[in-house]
């Protein structure tokens, strides 16, 4: 393969960058002179670990497919997002378990999409049952953990199972966070009501993720002592969080991340599929029956939580950027932060693998605006689906 090199504006740095691609890995990464405003930002490409769906594509369809996971891979990939995990949530053992299946099957059977697809997150069943902090899961599938099912998620998709979301006011939380942790699973504190107590109990069997901190909460919480407090203060808890606009009011995000900062903080952007039925006010395999408000926002009708987000990382990017006055700040929430949460090998570095994206934005602007993304070294218009190789390309 004939080695490739990209210039732009550093867009984690200051200055200018050139890029050196050879073999689907970084060979060099060269600071140049600033090549000025109308070149293209440069930078690694965004990671997303909590993307329910996207567009057409959904991991939580009625009828799972491999198909669905490529769909979400493509559709993604245009908007800079060159890494993520498909995130099934709560439904009956029978569903989820296909579900799993049906990623499983999309790794192993295209290389394209074993490129982009990093793992699988779970998100469920053993969430809060109480109205607010349940969000919008069936509450007819809450459950408490139970060892035998997270096995057969294992078994389901040998190596691919990332992270798991539970509330640790379940029996049998901390055996099941232990049991995870013991096979290579980060397990997230998410959609709870759990005390300062059940939650620090999990934390010590190894939990290490909060989920979506500040959603899937009650409206009104004690004043102090709750679980956002809870996770806020506790430094083992890396903590997802939504920059859509709508998940979080500006205050509260700005504040979460000045907390979070010393403790580990990365976006995500908790988007769902959003059909062309679906836009026209339809039924949502997240949430039921949703539609889509005048500013954006995806809610459920009956309730108005929000059913996920129609939002992707390169909004979340350029929302916190207007936040913090700090474009690089923002970008490294959306890359070497949810790259540390993978742990899976180098990220941004020669060597690594060559997840590039160059980009438009200034100021004031409501997104990122990708030009090109490369995965593995390769664009991602070209997210063909030759079978995958052995092992996979993550």
């Amino acid at each position: 393969m004939t080695a490739r090199t990209l210039h732009g504006r550093d867009a984690l740095g200051a200055g200018g960058l050139e890029v050196v691609v050879e073999h689907g890995r970084i060979s060099a990464l060269t600071p140049t002179a600033d090549p000025g405003d109308g070149a293209p930002w440069i930078g690694p490409g965004l990671i997303d670990l909590q993307v329910n769906g996207h567009l057409d594509g959904d991991a939580n369809a009625a009828e799972p497919s491999a198909a669905h996971i490529a769909a979400m891979a493509q559709s993604l990939a245009a908007h800079g997002v060159t890494r993520f995990l498909p995130t099934v949530i709560t439904a009956s053992p029978a569903e989820m378990l296909a579900r799993i299946r049906a990623i499983d099957e999309a790794v192993r059977t295209s290389t394209a999409t074993s490129r982009a697809v990093a793992g699988i997150h779970v998100e469920g069943p053993s969430l809060s049952e109480q109205d607010g902090p349940r969000g919008v899961h069936p509450l007819a599938h809450i459950r408490p953990p139970a060892i035998a099912e997270l096995q057969t998620w294992l078994d389901a998709a040998p190596g691919l199972l990332r992270v798991v979301t539970l509330s640790p006011h379940h029996p049998g939380s901390v055996e099941a966070t232990r049991f995870l942790v013991a096979h290579g699973v980060r397990v997230a504190v998410g959609h709870t009501h759990a005390t300062d107590a059940e939650i620090t109990a999990v934390v010590d069997a190894g939990a290490t993720l909060s989920t979506h901190l500040g959603n899937g909460a009650h409206a009104v919480l004690p004043r102090h002592p709750n679980y956002l407090w809870t996770q806020l203060a506790e430094r083992r808890l890396a903590a997802g969080v939504i920059a859509d606009g709508h998940h979080l009011p500006d205050a509260t995000l700005a504040t979460m991340i000045a907390a979070k900062r010393d403790h580990g903080v990365f976006l995500v952007s908790d988007a769902v599929a959003t059909p062309t039925a679906l836009r026209e006010n339809g039924v949502s395999t997240v949430g039921g029956g949703v539609h889509l408000a005048d500013d954006g926002a995806l809610r459920h009708v009956a309730t108005g939580f929000l059913a996920g987000s129609v939002q992707t990382l390169d909004v979340g990017v350029a929302t916190v950027a207007r936040l913090t006055g700090s474009l690089s700040a923002a970008l490294r929430l959306a890359t070497s932060a949810p790259a540390s949460v993978l742990g899976d090998g180098p990220h941004w570095t020669v060597g690594a693998r060559a997840d590039v994206l160059l980009f438009d934005w200034a100021p004031g602007e409501l997104s990122i605006t990708p030009r090109e993304v490369l995965i593995a070294g390769e664009p991602a218009t070209d997210m063909t689906d030759a079978p995958a190789a052995a092992g996979g390309n993550r």
